[in-house]
Parts: structure tokens; sequence; C-alpha cells
């Protein structure tokens, strides 16, 4: 069988420096906002070339934080992609604010700029990007719109770690960034974790505070706060992890090489553009016969997923998007199937994925 993911196969070969890193945290007494924060967050920050880097405890919790630290007025309006993950649209509702979705291009399944000029009205203050499976937004458009109409920029770089849009790295293009460090990430650390990414230290100031109470001194609370603080234990993986990152990429590239190059037939693949240095998070394809191409897999062998099953207009949580039409949407996620790529994934277990694809009938 090959599975789709493995944490303890991808882990594997950081468990000696993992074990190393605990006990020297365990020994330190200090297991909250200490030295491996610090440290990690000053080194991920200049793996991004970025000024400010904030240890939060998820994704979505960066995202919220982020949001927050805008200090927009209630009700602000924030542009977002329709097929994105649901979290993304959670973190906007949590702060107060109204979603609009807007239509991704169907080739790149990040959302499209045309679109994004359409849905602007006096109350957008924000447009929110996601760089979808690891490919980077067409972050010049973009960036013209949000200067034009004087709108703040945020990424969701949950996807995105190290991906690169003309030879810069995502989560460093917006006001402020939000990555997610859940395990099965390029980046993932052994539990829960995110950070904010800022080039402005007023920014980065705030996030700090909202993330701790609102504090920057003990007992003093300045800012209606959360608890979302990352924790040194993750932290000290994350320092580890973060030294294999390119390479994590370079092979998860190499193996999504040979998906576009051997894979034929009637599929939809990743499309690849020269703008954009992509990481593949997720090697999704698209099939007409998507449900019955998963069975087809599974029972020759292969796990795979679905992201998304659900489009977040049709989600129960999100009763309010009900009733609207977002038909690109729609066709990505009936379409949509992920391939294995993992870290742990050899060249031969792609190739056989690859025989199996060209072998389909329907």
């Amino acid at each position: 069988m090959i599975e789709y993911e493995n944490l303890n196969k991808v882990n594997a070969p950081y468990f000696e420096e993992y074990k190393k890193s605990f006990a020297d945290v365990l020994d330190s007494g200090w297991f909250v906002l200490g030295k491996n924060v610090e440290a990690f967050e000053s080194e991920f920050a200049n793996y991004l070339g970025a000024e400010h880097c904030v240890g939060v405890a998820s994704g979505l919790d960066a995202l919220t934080l982020s949001i927050m630290a805008l200090d927009l007025d209630a009700g602000s309006e924030i542009i977002v992609p329709s097929n994105t993950y649901i979290a993304t649209i959670m973190s906007i509702l949590q702060c107060g604010h109204k979603p609009i979705l807007v239509e991704p291009c169907i080739e790149t399944y990040n959302i499209n700029p045309e679109l994004i000029v359409k849905s602007i009205t006096a109350k957008t203050k924000a447009i929110l990007v996601v760089h979808l499976y690891g490919k980077p937004c067409e972050m010049d458009a973009i960036l013209q719109i949000c200067k034009e109409r004087d709108l703040f920029l945020l990424e969701d770089c949950a996807q995105a770690h190290g991906a690169e849009y003309k030879g810069k790295k995502v989560g460093t293009f917006g006001h402020l960034s939000a990555f997610s460090f859940y395990p099965t990430k390029n980046l993932g650390c052994l539990g829960d974790g995110g950070a904010v990414v800022t080039n402005n230290a007023e920014y980065a100031a705030k996030v700090k505070m909202l993330r701790n109470y609102g504090s920057n001194k003990k007992y003093h609370n300045l800012l209606l706060g959360l608890n979302s603080r990352l924790d040194e234990v993750q932290a000290a993986f994350l320092r580890i992890k973060l030294q294999h990152l390119d390479n994590i990429n370079k092979h998860k590239q190499r193996l999504a090489n040979l998906y576009l190059q051997g894979i034929k037939g009637d599929y939809i693949l990743p499309q690849v553009t020269p703008s954009t240095t992509d990481v593949y998070h997720i090697f999704n394809v698209r099939h007409k016969k998507r449900d019955l191409l998963q069975q087809y897999l599974l029972d020759n062998g292969v796990k795979t997923e679905i992201h998304y099953p659900i489009p977040p207009h049709r989600q129960p949580a999100m009763k309010f998007l009900h009733g609207m039409d977002f038909p690109i949407s729609e066709q990505i996620h009936t379409t949509t199937l992920s391939l294995p790529i993992s870290t742990f994934h050899a060249e031969e277990d792609v190739d056989f994925v690859i025989g199996l694809l060209n072998a389909f009938k329907c």
C-alpha cells in the first residue's frame, strides 16, 4: 500500500535531533515564550527575507491575529477566494468582518485578480490571498489593486512555505502573512503551531501582545487578546526542520515533475508558470470521474485525499453563504484529487501511481 501520508516516516530522519532538543527544553524548565521561540522567529524571518516573525498557536490563530492587528472597523469587507480551506473564512468571521468570496482562476486555483476588482465596494478594506496547494498567487496584479484602491493585503501561506513569486518568497508581500505548521505541512511541527510574518514593526509588536492576552508586561493588559503562543517544544522542533525545508521542497518538486511528465490521458494537471516556484504541499489532478478514480487507486494499493470535498459556501457552518453561486469552485471541488507526494515517497512510488493513472479507464 502506498500511503498518502505517514508522519512517523516523514519525521523519522529528525528523531534523534528532536529527542535532544526535547531533553534540552525539558531540562531548561521554560516551556512558553522562551529562547527557542525567539530563535525560531528570527530564523524563519531570515529564511523568508522578512523583518519580523511572531510564533502563535496555529495557522487559524495566525490569520485571526493578522486581521485583528489591522484594527478595521466592525463589519469591514475582506475579499477571499471562494475555494479556500474554511479556516481562512473563519478568521474573518471571528474578527467581526464580512468575507466576500471571489472565484479563482480555473488554471491555477488561486484567486482571480480580474474578479477581485469587480467585488470591491466602499466597505472593502483588505484582500486576503491564499497560495493554495503551494502555488503563489499572481502577486503583481494583486499588489497593483491594493495600491490603487488603498487596501490592506494579507497572505495565507499555510501551504506555501518557501514558495516564491518572481524570486521573492511568499509571506513577504502583504502587510501581514499567516503560516501554519500543522504536522502535514512542508514545514510541520509535531502538533499545532503557526506564525505571523510582517515587515512592519508596529504590527509585529501588536501581534505579540494579542497572542499573549493583549499584554506586553505581566498582568498589564493593553488590548483584548488571545492565548495563542507557540510553545518551546514545537519551536525547538521547527528550528531543526527549518534547516531541511529547502531539501523537503526540492524532493517534492522532483516528484511533482515526474507526475507532470508521466501522466497521460484525460487529466487536468497543475499549471506550471514561469513566474512562480511551487512547493507542492499538495499535488492535485482533476478528473471528471474523480470518485471512481479515487476508488480505483485505492483498490490497487494507493491512498489519496481530496482537498477539499465540500466548498465553503456549502458547509453547514456557513449558512449565510448558502444559495450563493460559485461554479468554478464547484467544478474544482467535485473533480480534484490529491496524489501521494510526501517526503517519504520514493520515485518508484510515483512511477507506480503514474502507471495506474495511465491505465485507468472509465
